[in-house]
């Protein structure tokens, strides 16, 4: 390790470079599963930077791993292979905003929600919203294709993206993109690279697009007896021509998790919860507002609820914010998917969540953006239990298979990672993980870049959540 470790030092400060067992230590996890210890930490803070490191761990065949805040939920920035983690993190914020253009130009480190932050005195918004906004960082939202609530109205990461500045396996700097709308020259590479999860490049400076902020946004919350018909609803609503900013499902468990961790007065006697989101100019709104009330009605909602001010609706919003935390009180551990399916399977798709988790007598519940079709059916468990591990380790395997039956994937804004890499091939098949496989040769010839993700290993084949 010395002597990567001295080449190192050439070109960046040596208290960028942490060595020391605490230190590492403290990048060995994420919020996925696993503890993989790396020999060492660079701190890069800016793009020279990151062109010696890749190109020193080239020339010694270290492997490298990106990490940004590492609240990944799939085991992205676990340095799998050891070798040096690449902290982007540290890296100065900037935020560029050109008005006029609607874009603005952002640092790897910044935090997705100080983009929108920067950008509202323009009156504009950056549109992609991960529950993580607070504290993730723009870097990560990139290599994973991030997604949120506002995901259904406004789409994910890579529709925001036009322009990247990326510094290769290899150590080269390379543009893709610009700052036009519309730009069709050569590959895409700019999408190839989003979602990549760090295994083709270190992005080190993106160009995102904005748009105008809507002048007026309106809550309303639905409250069902029955699973299935607040699928119904779902689809219904979005065949009637209104298509909302958000649409969020939360079921009984969550529900009585949310009142026992800070009671808000939520229904905990109802099978579900939806809670909606219109944006747009306020006429329409109200008109909209009333049709989906409408809707939610005739297909059986108990009650409805349609806050009158800002006030009103940031509790409904609260209860959609607490269910993560609330849910953690169950178990110590939790196992967080995000099985993703056609918004006309979703119904059927919680009739499957429901036979795996009677099946393997596991804590499931479920949660999320209903509206895409992007649900996190969470397991809650611990992960001390052993016998209770592998029962979770095989309902989540019966998860992805549903998902996958019902024409879904395995991941709507997550990523691969670790966690999913077993499955890869039962969504893709052998030739699509082939010609993955392909791109990442051709890119990372050496194979240094993020190693041990997205693919899996040899007799990988199923989820691994706890030691064997």
């Amino acid at each position: 390790m010395s002597g990567w470790i001295t080449k190192l030092k050439e070109n960046i400060p040596e208290k960028q470079i942490l060595t020391d067992t605490a230190d590492r230590f403290s990048y060995s996890f994420d919020a996925s599963f696993g503890e993989y210890l790396p020999e060492a930490v660079v701190q890069v803070k800016n793009k020279e930077e990151t062109v010696h490191v890749l190109k020193t761990a080239n020339q010694y065949m270290v492997p490298v791993t990106p990490r940004g805040q590492s609240t990944s939920l799939s085991g992205g920035p676990l340095p799998v292979k050891g070798g040096m983690v690449l902290d982007m993190s540290q890296w100065p914020e900037t935020i560029d905003v050109f008005a006029d253009d609607l874009i603005a130009i952002v640092s790897p480190s910044v935090l997705t929600a100080d983009i929108n932050k920067t950008v509202e005195p323009h009156g504009l918004m950056y549109p992609p919203d991960p529950s993580s906004a607070h504290v993730c960082t723009i870097g990560g939202n990139l290599a994973e294709n991030s997604g949120g609530p506002r995901g259904l109205k406004y789409g994910v990461t890579k529709d925001y993206v036009i322009g990247l500045e990326v510094v290769t396996p290899e150590g080269e700097i390379m543009k893709t993109g610009g700052r036009t709308i519309k730009n069709v020259t050569g590959f895409d590479l700019t999408k190839l690279i989003i979602g990549s999860e760090g295994t083709l490049g270190v992005i080190t400076e993106a160009t995102v697009k904005l748009v105008p902020k809507p002048p007026a946004v309106q809550t309303l919350m639905a409250v069902f007896d029955d699973v299935e018909l607040a699928g119904e609803a779902i689809s219904k609503t979005l065949t009637s021509g209104i298509l909302p900013s958000k649409m969020e499902f939360v079921d009984q468990e969550c529900i009585k998790a949310v009142e026992n961790y800070n009671p808000i007065g939520l229904p905990v006697e109802a099978a579900a919860i939806l809670i909606i989101e219109l944006d747009g100019h306020p006429e329409a709104i109200q008109m909209e507002t009333e049709q989906v009330q409408k809707i939610m009605e005739e297909l059986g909602a108990s009650a409805t609820q349609i806050p009158e001010t800002e006030e009103e609706a940031e509790k409904i919003w609260q209860a959609r914010k607490l269910v993560s935390p609330a849910i953690a009180t169950i178990k110590p551990t939790k196992v967080s998917e995000d099985a993703t399916v056609p918004r006309s399977q979703i119904g059927p798709m919680m009739g499957r969540l429901q036979a795996i988790k009677e099946k393997y007598n596991v804590d499931l519940v479920v949660f999320g953006h209903a509206g895409d079709g992007n649900l996190h059916p969470d397991v809650m468990c611990d992960k001390r239990d052993t016998e209770e591990m592998e029962r979770v380790e095989n309902a989540v395997a019966e998860i992805f298979e549903a998902a996958i039956d019902l024409g879904g994937t395995l991941s709507g804004e997550h990523g691969i990672g670790t966690m999913k890499s077993a499955f890869m091939e039962q969504e893709l098949g052998p030739v699509g993980v082939d010609m993955m496989k392909r791109i990442k040769a051709a890119w990372d010839p050496s194979n240094i870049l993020n190693p041990g993700k997205i693919f899996p290993e040899k007799g990988q084949t199923k989820l691994v959540l706890r030691d064997e």
